[in-house]
């Protein structure tokens, strides 16, 4: 059975009623902020301190469910897009700091997922990773003109997520982590030394720039205000499953390089570590699931950095417009070339992009809460309370990481 529905722009939307239908909007957040970063910061938290920190995964994966379902109910809510409200609200500046904000942000860490894409396939097909990076963008590029760019991104992301969970099930049923151990971790701790690696791991699983693009997908499936209550359960679940990819790398890396004494700088060497144990096999599944997170990204970061400038300059923010397209070739193609020129992300550029985070983060962090509060904006679907304690305590957060920022850069 079909059912119709209006959305907020009075276009009609059609679809086989169930939450199946809904998949995707926050599938493909969860596949972008899942990259080989994060994968490899997972890892190398689950080889030195084994499951300790697995609560802050916890933390931080419930703060980035709040962001992410407001911002949902911010794209049903209006017919006006994220920064076209932040303009109304407080001027173009406002949207313009967000859309060059998210911009600089996702091109700053661009170049990483086009290394982790050409290193993982490398590994699989034993092609050289410099030529597989320059095919594989363009390969990204041509997908970017296919005639519903939309419903591919969301098709390619969910394969990719799919992908992803079943290379990390495989891996951790193979490691046969210690369930006992795995239960320990989600009592709060902090082990000496580990302050470091829970900010990181805080800021790549809190991406707030990916959360407010949630309100952007919702737009481009053509949901409406009538699909809040099973958008609310989309949102919820994508990120979950951010979560739970995260923490089946962390416990390989604690079931199997902890008690190797291995610390790995990437995460690719994690894959390889799983050979002498495992067989050559091993490395391929995971590398399969590295690719996933790698490619995932490529696309969708690219596409988040692309879209907010676009929106932000005023140029518009559909997908299948050319200007939103040329912005988003723009950040694969500087992340290629960084990569092809320095091997992945140089350390200014990466200080440049805590810089702006510093201001951009908590800024729309703020524009988020304040748009979800604003009852004559969001109607019915204005934020509870729980909900805003719980995105207060999240900004709050984001603020300490912002001073943080500022300690590392300018005072160390």
């Amino acid at each position: 059975m079909e059912v119709e529905r209006q959305d907020v722009n009075g276009r009609s939307t059609k679809g086989k009623k169930g939450f199946l239908k809904y998949l995707g909007p926050a599938l493909i957040t969860s596949a972008l902020v899942v990259g080989p970063g994060s994968l490899t910061l997972a890892s190398k938290i689950g080889a030195i301190y084994g499951n300790q920190l697995i609560w802050i995964l916890i933390i931080t994966v419930i703060f980035m469910m709040i962001y992410t379902e407001m911002s949902m109910r911010i794209g049903l809510a209006s017919k006006f897009t994220f920064i076209q409200l932040i303009n109304q609200k407080w001027g173009k500046f406002g949207g313009l700091l967000i859309g060059v904000g998210a911009f600089l942000v996702t091109t700053s860490f661009q170049a990483g997922n086009s290394v982790g894409v050409g290193v993982a396939f490398s590994i699989i097909t034993g092609l050289n990773t410099q030529l597989l990076i320059v095919l594989l963008t363009i390969f990204g590029i041509v997908l970017l003109f296919s005639k519903n760019f939309y419903d591919l991104l969301e098709k390619l992301m969910i394969g990719l997520i799919a992908l992803m969970l079943l290379s990390f099930l495989i891996t951790t049923f193979l490691a046969k982590p210690s369930v006992t151990s795995i239960a320990s971790g989600f009592i709060p701790t902090i082990p000496e030394g580990s302050l470091g690696l829970i900010i990181a791991l805080t800021a790549t699983s809190f991406s707030i720039v990916g959360a407010a693009y949630q309100s952007y997908l919702v737009k481009e499936k053509g949901w409406g205000i009538t699909d809040a209550k099973e958008g609310s359960k989309e949102s919820y679940f994508g990120i979950f499953l951010l979560g739970l990819i995260t923490f089946l790398v962390m416990i390989v890396g604690a079931a199997v390089l902890k008690p190797a004494g291995i610390m790995v700088d990437s995460v690719d060497e994690m894959g390889l570590t799983l050979e002498p144990l495992f067989g050559s096999w091993a490395t391929i599944v995971f590398m399969f699931g590295l690719f996933g997170a790698a490619f995932s990204s490529l696309m969708g970061n690219a596409t988040i950095g692309g879209a907010m400038l676009s929106d932000g300059l005023g140029f518009g923010n559909s997908l299948k417009d050319i200007r939103v397209k040329l912005m988003i070739i723009s950040v694969m193609l500087i992340g290629s070339i960084i990569a092809l020129i320095f091997g992945g992300a140089p350390v200014n550029m990466i200080v440049f992009a805590q810089a702006i985070t510093i201001v951009v983060v908590p800024f729309i962090a703020i524009a988020l809460l304040v748009v979800a509060n604003d009852e004559n904006i969001m109607g019915e679907l204005k934020n509870t309370t729980t909900k805003n304690i719980i995105a207060i305590i999240g900004l709050i957060v984001l603020i300490l990481l912002a001073f943080n920022n500022v300690k590392n850069i300018f005072f160390s």
